[in-house]
């Protein structure tokens, strides 16, 4: 059984806790991570008469039960002789809404009915998993406006669940298909998702493979700033699912990086990602280690530096190096590796990059830094459409308050503040922004691409 991080292990000592209890900060829930489906029951809602959900469950070789409603009829009387609305007979899993096919005002009370059975009954950890259809694709007002009330339903649903529970929201097109889902599906309703919640994405159409528990096998991965933290959690945790992970970091940082790398089985390049020849670089290093046949099938930027002040004190240097190292680094690195070169990105590959909340919402101190993370979101949006013709998919995730070793050097009371402003009520860990990452670069999941996934518990910080 891994050993629980230190951190984790101080919060849990008496002395803390009874500190945290005075402040009123109830101990966080334990969240249900890994490769696990829920063993509690999973309860299908499909109001409009949508299909999609169901068949992507039944893909799966998942097994729903019908969701209750909560009609006068269907209504029991409590002791206190109020009406109380059904319950099922056991805690659920989870609740999978497929609202695609709902497009009056009035068809919202049919959502409403699902949801408060279900929302009680949720065991811990469970999930909510909404699935409508993207306004852009309809052309009458009121179904524009009412598809869009799903994103305000599911945000202030994951505010009010307890217990690790999340919820969730797929944007659909017309074309997208049971295939298509299936790996998101997977994603949301394991323990791999759980410190997604409150967010929504769009999963378009793609000729997509089936899902795999070894999608990597036979791929190279290159992941940047892989020494430590999250990178070496996102190396550890593409070479779990079968990945030869090419592991790049500066040379300063050597002695962790080959630890890493010798326990994953990859390789190590000691490269400074900055310098101009970092994409030739990673191509030679491909090509000479696994062959001139070789190629990159993914590429995840992970590396990042901060240089933080207020905007009055920050001068041109600064400035620069946050947004040459971040930023500008990757424009080099993948224009290298997307040429057409050996040991360069293949054609249905995968690039993936490292935004954060800073980049949704701004933070105190970090002009720069935001500047940078922002910019990767327009990226990321600007790129995908770009590289579609070729199969490559590019997305990004942003994360919030992540326990590492550098914000465990953070006094505990602002550590405290950070890690609670969000739905789950603490701090992540690299595993979910890694878990996060693996789940966009899956071969399954090529009808996903231009998204940005905030892993972040639900922040408080931004939308």
């Amino acid at each position: 059984m891994p050993r629980m991080p230190m951190i984790e292990r101080l919060y849990r000592t008496p002395v803390v806790q009874a500190v945290a209890k005075k402040a009123g900060l109830p101990e966080p829930p334990r969240l249900v991570r890994g490769r696990i489906y829920p063993t509690l029951p999973i309860a299908l809602a499909t109001p409009g008469g949508g299909r999609l959900a169901a068949d992507t469950l039944t893909l799966l070789g998942l097994s729903p039960t019908e969701a209750l409603r909560d009609v006068p009829d269907a209504r029991t009387q409590g002791e206190d002789g109020r009406a109380k609305p059904p319950a099922y007979p056991t805690k659920l899993g989870a609740l999978v809404l497929d609202v695609t096919g709902l497009r009056t005002i009035d068809e919202l009370e049919l959502v409403r009915q699902v949801l408060r059975p279900a929302v009680r009954a949720l065991g811990n950890g469970g999930r909510v998993i909404v699935v409508a259809r993207t306004e852009t694709t309809l052309d009458d007002l009121e179904a524009i406006s009412v598809q869009h009330s799903f994103d305000g339903i599911m945000r202030t649903i994951g505010k009010e669940l307890r217990a690790g529970a999340t919820a969730n929201l797929l944007w659909t097109l017309p074309e997208t298909t049971p295939a298509d889902l299936a790996s998101t599906f997977s994603f949301l309703l394991q323990g791999r998702s759980a410190y997604v919640d409150g967010q929504a994405w769009t999963i378009g159409h793609a000729d997509t493979p089936v899902l795999s528990d070894q999608p990597y096998a036979g791929r190279i991965v290159v992941v940047t700033g892989s020494a430590r933290g999250i990178g070496a959690a996102i190396s550890r945790t593409f070479a779990r699912d079968g990945a030869t992970v090419v592991g790049v970091d500066m040379p300063a940082s050597g002695e962790g990086l080959a630890a890493v790398m010798n326990e994953i089985k990859g390789s190590a390049l000691q490269l400074d990602i900055s310098t101009p020849e970092a994409g030739a670089r990673i191509a030679a290093h491909v090509t000479s280690r696994y062959g001139d046949d070789a190629r990159v099938f993914a590429i995840v930027h992970c590396a990042g530096i901060l240089r933080d002040k207020l905007v009055a004190n920050m001068d041109e240097k600064l400035w620069a190096a946050v947004l040459k190292v971040n930023l500008a680094s990757q424009f080099a690195m993948d224009d290298a590796l997307l040429d057409g070169r050996p040991g360069g990105i293949a054609d249905g590959g995968r690039i993936l990059t490292i935004s954060s909340t800073s980049g949704w919402a701004g933070s105190r101190g970090q002009t720069n830094y935001a500047a940078a993370k922002s910019a990767l979101i327009g990226r990321v949006r600007a790129l995908a459409p770009r590289l579609a013709p070729r199969g490559i998919t590019v997305n990004a995730v942003a994360p919030g308050f992540i326990v590492t070793d550098m914000t465990a050097s953070i006094p505990f009371l602002e550590r405290e503040m950070f890690s609670r402003m969000n739905s789950a009520q603490q701090g992540g860990k690299p595993v979910d922004v890694a878990e996060t990452l693996a789940y966009l670069a899956d071969p399954a999941s090529q009808a996903v691409t231009g998204q940005v996934v905030r892993v972040c518990g639900q922040a408080i910080l931004g939308a």
